[in-house]
């Protein structure tokens, strides 16, 4: 009786260890991008009447994601990269000068994020086959080689790219400054580690677009160039 409850207890825990590995393994898994997780919420929706719009989705898409990669940079040593303009105009003129693209307006695609931590994760649209699409990684100074980015034949690549003239580096520092200067009037508001933008229909749109406090909530939007545009509580 003793050996039979000893192998059931052991039974039960190997499969929690099996449940807790696919839930980690499901969480970071490389192929979960936000691409992928953009492609599949519509699809989702499709069937409902009273689907949300696209922005709505891509908010919640976005803070999905926030919530991961906050696990992923949580530990690392944050550098004031977000408000530092010369390590930001350093990572777009090396970005710039990538040999593939060399003589080539370099197109940005869907997203790119940038982490106090001195990394930036970028998509960009192939440099021969406009049809194609690469992701790429800035972290210590410099950037990672490209990975190809599986898309499906419903993505609409073109409304999706805006060119990097359009995404200067140097605006993240102007909007992290404008950000956090708000949160410092706000009670229990915290500064941002991390920036993100997003584009849809050929347009930029700056993360976070709120500040949350311990008593009030504010939704903020910033223009293209990462100026200020409107700032008001919820």
């Amino acid at each position: 009786m003793k050996k039979l409850i000893l192998l059931i207890i052991c039974g039960s825990f190997f499969l929690s260890c099996d449940q807790i590995s696919k839930s980690i393994d499901e969480t970071f898994k490389p192929g979960d991008t936000l691409v992928g997780k953009e492609k599949q919420k519509p699809a989702l929706d499709a069937s409902r009447n009273d689907q949300p719009d696209v922005q709505t989705i891509i908010n919640s898409v976005i803070e999905q994601h926030k919530t991961v990669q906050s696990q992923i940079h949580v530990e690392s040593k944050n550098v004031n990269f977000l408000t530092n303009t010369g390590k930001l105009e350093k990572a777009e003129e090396a970005l710039r000068k990538l040999p593939q693209y060399a003589g080539k307006e370099i197109f940005v695609y869907s997203i790119a994020y940038f982490y106090d931590d001195g990394v930036i994760n970028i998509m960009l649209q192939h440099p021969a086959n406009p049809k194609y699409v690469d992701s790429y990684d800035y972290k210590d100074d410099k950037w990672s080689g490209p990975r190809p980015v599986q898309l499906s034949v419903k993505d609409d690549v073109q409304k999706r790219l805006v060119s990097l003239n359009k995404i200067k580096f140097v605006n993240v520092a102007k909007m992290t400054g404008i950000y956090n200067k708000k949160a410092l009037e706000i009670e229990g508001a915290q500064p941002i580690t991390s920036a993100y933008v997003s584009i849809w229909g050929n347009e930029v749109q700056w993360y976070p677009t709120n500040i949350n406090g311990s008593r009030e909530r504010y939704s903020i939007q910033f223009n293209e160039d990462g100026s200020l545009r409107t700032f008001k509580q919820d």
